[in-house]
């Protein structure tokens, strides 16, 4: 939930082209993204718990459904309101980016977790990697940088360096979310990452202490993970869930070095 909420204030943060655009009518058009959002994220997780329900008792015990700390009914009403919210307050909002981002969304995660004929494409490993870098490459950065360009400050379509570098990030970070099973393949994969930004920094036409924080914060990234690799035992479960964590968090903080990268 918070790297998906990273994702859109990232992307926003993209459009802002000089300090005033940070001002109350951006804080509105966050707004605008960030609560459909909220609902639809609900809803994705909401709705993968529901159809994984007897997997999810032996696997992750933990979760509310699973626990039995929400009752499958409950849980299920949840999950409708989610998507009648998000998709009730996008419409009310009338950006045809954010309602582009929802429909999409839609469409793809329930997809992905609804146990119905032709669906259930969680099951297919290259559908289920599909559907993560296509969220993740495309989707969340371009509506919400759209919304906050075209809805919100009334300019034109533009494609901007930041974007393209953001896009780029993600296409190399998404793929390893999606191969994270391959240990040694999706370190790679998100080192890459992190050497995109570092070399989108270090070669920008942004003042000098720009360059510096976003070379030397994709290093310090890149360079936790690299640490952290030593210390996973790929034959036990909760230390390569511990490293997928990790990779977690250091996505946001990477969401956060994009938008200065121009």
């Amino acid at each position: 939930m918070y790297a998906r909420l990273s994702a859109a204030i990232s992307a926003s943060l993209i459009a802002v082209q000089k300090l005033s655009d940070i001002s109350p009518l951006f804080l509105v058009g966050l707004l605008q993204a960030l609560l459909p959002h909220l609902f639809m994220d609900i809803y994705v997780n909401g709705v993968n718990q529901v159809f994984d329900f007897e997997i999810d008792k032996i696997n992750k015990p933990y979760l509310p459904l699973a626990s039995g700390k929400l009752s499958f009914r409950n849980c299920a009403f949840i999950v409708a309101s989610s998507a009648i919210l998000g998709f009730g307050l996008n419409l009310m909002i009338g950006s045809p980016a954010l309602i582009s981002n929802i429909l999409l969304n839609f469409i793809l995660w329930t997809g992905y977790s609804v146990n119905a004929p032709f669906l259930r494409w969680k099951r297919y490993p290259l559908a289920a990697a599909l559907i993560i870098f296509v969220s993740w490459t495309f989707i969340f950065p371009i509506t919400y940088f759209l919304h906050m360009q075209t809805f919100v400050f009334k300019r034109p379509v533009v494609f901007p360096r930041s974007l393209i570098v953001s896009m780029l990030f993600m296409a190399f970070y998404s793929a390893g979310i999606a191969l994270s099973k391959v240990f040694w393949i999706c370190v790679f994969l998100y080192e890459m990452a992190f050497g995109v930004v570092f070399l989108a920094g270090a070669t920008s036409s942004s003042p000098f202490w720009i360059k510096m924080v976003t070379s030397v914060g994709s290093f310090a990234l890149a360079s936790i993970m690299w640490y952290q690799t030593k210390y996973v035992d790929v034959t036990n479960p909760a230390s390569t869930r511990s490293f997928y964590s990790l990779n977690w968090k250091l996505l946001l903080g990477a969401y956060f070095i994009l938008p200065l990268i121009r």
